[in-house]
Parts: C-alpha cells; sequence; structure tokens
C-alpha cells in the first residue's frame, strides 16, 4: 500500500479518527481515558492506539502502568486538523451538552498548540492586517512580526531551531486558515499563561477573560469576546 493511502487508511476509521480529534487539544492522554471518550471496551483502544503509534501520528509513553499518547507533533496536528475542514457537513448535536461543547470550541478552540475557531481566525486576518504577517506568496512572519514576537511575546528564537516561525492551518470550524507554527504556538502559551484565555472544561474550548479582549485589541487591534 503506497504510503498516502497507509496514512488515509488511519484515519479512516471512526475510533481511530475520535482519538486523534480529541488528541488535538495538545495534552497527552491515557488508552483508558480514551477508551471511556470513544465508548469502546479498552481492548480496542489499545489494538487502535497501537496502530496510529506504528503509523507515526501518535507517540507514547509510559509512566508506571500507565500509557500515555499525544499527537506525534504539529504536523500530525495539521493533518487531522485539515482533513476535518474538508469532511462534510458535522452531524449535528445529539443533546444539550454536546451542543454546548461544539459551540464553545466553535467560538475559540486549541488546535494541538496553537489557537483556532473564532478567535484564531480573527487573531490570524488581524495580524495579516497589521503587517505581522505576510500572505502575498503563502505566509511568512515580516521583520515587523518577527519584532513582535520578541517584544510582546518575549520570543527568542533558538540556534538551529527548525520549525517555520508560522504556518497556515485549515480551520475545521470556520474552513478558513488559523496560524499554527512558532507564532501561533507562542501566542497560544503566552495567552493562557497570563490569562488571556481560560481553558473551558476538559475539553479543546478557551473562552476569552476580560483581560484577553482588552490585550488582543491593544496589541493587535483585533475585537473578539
Amino acid at each position: 500500500m503506497p504510503p498516502l493511502a497507509e496514512t488515509a487508511s488511519l484515519l479512516a476509521d471512526r475510533t481511530r479518527a475520535a482519538f486523534c480529534q480529541v488528541l488535538l487539544d495538545g495534552r497527552a492522554w491515557t488508552a483508558g481515558e480514551l477508551a471511556r471518550h470513544a465508548k469502546v471496551q479498552p481492548s480496542t483502544a489499545s489494538e487502535q492506539l497501537s496502530r496510529l503509534v506504528k503509523g507515526g501520528l501518535l507517540t507514547e509513553e509510559r509512566q508506571g502502568r500507565h500509557r500515555y499518547v499525544r499527537l506525534a507533533g504539529p504536523e500530525a496536528a495539521a493533518l487531522i486538523e485539515a482533513v476535518a475542514a474538508y469532511a462534510p457537513d458535522s452531524p449535528r448535536p445529539q443533546n444539550l451538552r454536546q451542543s454546548v461543547r461544539l459551540n464553545a470550541e466553535a467560538r475559540a478552540r486549541t488546535c494541538y498548540d496553537h489557537l483556532a475557531g473564532q478567535l484564531g481566525v480573527a487573531l490570524a486576518d488581524a495580524m495579516i492586517t497589521r503587517g505581522l504577517v505576510a500572505d502575498d506568496s503563502g505566509l511568512a512572519v515580516t521583520p515587523a512580526g518577527r519584532a513582535w514576537l520578541a517584544d510582546a511575546l518575549g520570543y527568542q528564537r533558538p540556534a538551529g531551531a527548525r520549525r517555520p516561525l508560522v504556518r497556515s492551518c485549515l480551520d475545521w470550524t470556520e474552513r478558513r486558515p488559523h496560524l499554527a507554527g512558532v507564532l501561533g504556538a507562542t501566542l497560544c502559551a503566552t495567552a493562557l499563561e497570563r490569562q488571556w484565555v481560560q481553558r473551558v472544561g476538559s475539553g479543546r474550548a478557551v473562552k476569552v477573560t476580560s483581560m484577553g479582549v482588552q490585550a488582543f485589541e491593544e496589541l493587535l487591534g483585533a475585537k473578539v469576546s
């Protein structure tokens, strides 16, 4: 089977796809937690997780008796988010709790280690408008953007760093790009650390705080809520 077909087959199973989507929160989960989330038996979860690890989409680490898995990296996260964006319209929520969660994630969420949803797209638009990111021939951080990264977020690029400064990530709810790469990851980490955004429950959703509303407007001219 060609490599592309092998990778595509990993996401062609509902259980494996469910695991990958929940792992977009960027955190490590145990096999038991993922089994409960997908409503499958632990033995089924273990088998499917092994396939995802072998296929390179997930990595695993063990602590005592516990097996933790997480996405293999930002490239794996971008692939899963992009596939979700190209999927047909999402199924209708089956209950009020699911509806509330999906609406919250559509407004603002994490996508691996960067911000997504309406918030992520709004911040991407604001960075392009302010000239921090150029999109005329592919995304690139401008000199002004590099200075902004250092001055506003305190980022200093380590020598030999290989991760791109910015990368487009197709948002699966907005069907438009938000920003990944170093810029997206640093902004997300800073926003969480400075409490511009706060996590909602145990999922991927975040909410913008009053400090965040002010910070995003002052730093980027972005009006978010």
